[in-house]
């Protein structure tokens, strides 16, 4: 056996001071026009009865990696199952918990329309809220900085990247594309200007179908091909995000 292995096996983590180390998740949907993050009522101390974002401890036994830790909460609190979920920053100090000092990893998630089903005990309660509401809100712990990060995170890819299609079914009129983007942005953006730069980009093509508008049918599109989160769209966006 080699003298790494040696020390290895010998190896005593208990030396060293364990920190609390969770994960956090800012989750966003769009309902009625409005972007919404849902928030969690804890059930249990510190801090009962208190709303913050989903998450929880991470399990060193049974979690491989971050993504498993976030995705494992993401089902045990809510229900919800999400296509999308991107790590935003990791954050660490002596005072954001009052059990001692810990470390959380914040990610954001999107996903449309879903039923929450909560299904853990430190949950008392999940409501979907306005953001701008949330924002307005004193979460517990160090939740109320932990959205807003989130928050700008997500509007500022919003800007440039084809994240906005996550919260899109695979058919949809270049209205409701729009409305996407500006829901993320929370800016009014110029139709003409934006239907010209998406169509530029040569990633949608038309279904042949029509859809009802109160005006006039609007022709419904698909993506050509799938694109990740990274994808730029050059020059889409040039107003900037409304500020937290």
């Amino acid at each position: 056996m080699s003298r790494e292995a040696d020390y290895l096996a010998g190896y005593d983590p208990s030396r060293f001071p364990a920190l609390l180390t969770t994960v956090d998740m800012a989750i966003f949907c769009i309902r009625d026009g409005k972007l919404h993050v849902l928030l969690v009522q804890r059930a249990s101390f510190p801090a009962r009865g208190e709303w913050t974002l989903p998450g929880g401890f991470v399990d060193p036994t049974g979690d491989i990696n971050l993504e498993a830790t976030a995705g494992r909460k993401l089902t045990e609190k809510t229900g919800v199952m999400t296509p999308y979920l991107e790590q935003v920053c990791s954050v660490g100090n002596s005072t954001r918990d009052p059990r001692g000092w810990s470390i959380t990893v914040l990610y954001f998630a999107l996903i449309d329309q879903a039923a929450v089903a909560p299904g853990n005990a430190d949950v008392e309660a999940v409501q979907w809220v306005p953001l701008e509401e949330a924002l307005d809100q004193t979460l517990a712990f160090d939740h109320c900085e932990l959205l807003r990060r989130a928050t700008r995170r997500l509007r500022a890819k919003a800007r440039y990247s084809a994240l906005p299609l996550k919260l899109l079914p695979s058919q949809f009129t270049l209205a409701e594309l729009q409305q996407v983007f500006e829901v993320l942005l929370g800016a009014k953006l110029e139709r003409k200007s934006f239907r010209r730069r998406i169509l530029s980009a040569n990633l949608l093509e038309e279904t042949g179908r029509l859809q009802p508008t109160s005006r006039r049918p609007a022709m419904v599109y698909r993506l050509i091909r799938e694109v990740d989160e990274d994808f730029a769209f050059p020059g889409l966006i040039h107003s900037k995000p409304s500020e937290l």
